[in-house]
């Protein structure tokens, strides 16, 4: 009996596991937990909460929930710090028209698009504490008003949130509502960091390049060698799997159809750890500070570094490899890269480069 039991169950969770890795790579110990967690958790209406550090993969353990659940409607995504509080209620809630200057048409808000689906509240620490008890009663009544409207309007969404804080500290120091907190933390499923997953970085490049032939089906990709995998392995990545996506992306841009080996990953993370210093940014960016590692495995084997010849040489492969990939098109090679078309340019005549015929 007890095996008929468990061949059930282990049929009504084949479909669930089948989307979970579909979504999910890596088979460690910290992300096979995971996988458990997210799969016990998809077939439920209540809310989930992904708690881990930026750039972890929260958004992609999100979509691997809904698209697990069963729900017909389409996830919607919304990054609670990258907008204005001052008008995130009217992008959560919408807004009828004449509510306020500008509204000139009525507009339908994200929840109101989640009817039927599921909503996704990235960063949700990020939420002023006046929205805090706006979302509240929505989850509790199951019904919003537009801004500016007096209509009360159903809605039926499954929540899922994020945040990289300790939100029992933000409670703590009243800078998150206690009751929200324990109305929204129902199913708390913790995202692991990058560097609890080091084995899985062959797979995570593997689904990085595939992910982008299937954008740019005739892309000549790079591939890396197994002394580079390594290094890669012996990196802290503070910026989780955001960071190795774009050490990838780069890989992609300068080295296409190339073998890379630990000497190129040793100038790729010093490029990084410069570029995170000159600019002032963080692991939340996806560039690495602080890990001197590739730094100090170069002064030892060459005594010193000459860093504006390294920079001028990656900056050169760089070009080279959007032009190579955008087919010589300067606009898009410019696009891929993040700069001007004019600037572009100049640094094509700077450095005498021939773009591809």
């Amino acid at each position: 009996m007890t095996n008929v039991f468990s061949n059930l169950f282990f049929d009504a969770e084949a479909p669930i596991l089948y989307e979970i890795d579909a979504h999910i790579v890596g088979s460690s110990p910290a992300t096979r937990r995971m996988k458990q967690m997210l799969t016990a958790v998809s077939p439920s209406d209540a809310p989930v909460m992904l708690s881990g550090d930026t750039g972890s993969g929260k958004e992609r353990a999100a979509t691997a929930i809904h698209q697990a659940s069963g729900r017909k409607g389409k996830l919607v995504a919304v990054n609670c710090a990258a907008i204005p509080g001052e008008l995130l209620e009217s992008e959560l809630f919408g807004y009828e028209k004449g509510a306020f200057t500008g509204a000139e048409e009525q507009r339908v808000g994200l929840i109101e698009m989640a009817d039927g689906g599921s909503l996704f509240l990235d960063e949700i620490g990020d939420m002023p504490m006046a929205l805090q008890s706006k979302l509240l009663r929505v989850l509790e009544a199951r019904e919003i008003q537009r801004v500016g409207g007096r209509e009360s309007i159903a809605v039926d969404f499954r929540l899922i949130t994020a945040t990289h804080r300790r939100l029992t500290d933000s409670v703590a120091d009243g800078k998150f509502r206690a009751d929200l907190f324990y109305r929204i933390n129902v199913l708390p499923v913790p995202v692991p960091p990058l560097a609890e997953r080091l084995e899985e970085i062959p797979e995570l490049i593997d689904r990085m390049l595939s992910d982008h032939t299937k954008q740019h089906p005739h892309a000549n990709l790079p591939h890396f060698a197994m002394d580079a995998i390594e290094r890669l392995q012996a990196h802290n990545w503070p910026g989780n799997i955001r960071e190795l996506r774009n050490v990838v992306d780069r890989a992609i841009v300068m080295f296409p159809g190339r073998m890379l080996h630990a000497g190129e990953v040793d100038n790729f993370l010093l490029l990084i750890e410069t570029e995170g210093e000159n600019t002032g940014k963080g692991p939340g960016s996806g560039f690495a500070v602080g890990d001197q590692d590739a730094v100090l495995k170069m002064l030892r084997d060459k005594g010193a570094i000459d860093i504006r010849l390294i920079l001028r040489d990656m900056e050169i492969s760089m070009i080279e490899g959007a032009l190579q990939m955008c087919e010589g098109n300067v606009t898009g090679a410019a696009q891929s890269l993040g700069l001007q078309r004019t600037t572009l340019i100049e640094k094509i005549k700077k450095y005498g480069i021939q773009k591809p015929q």
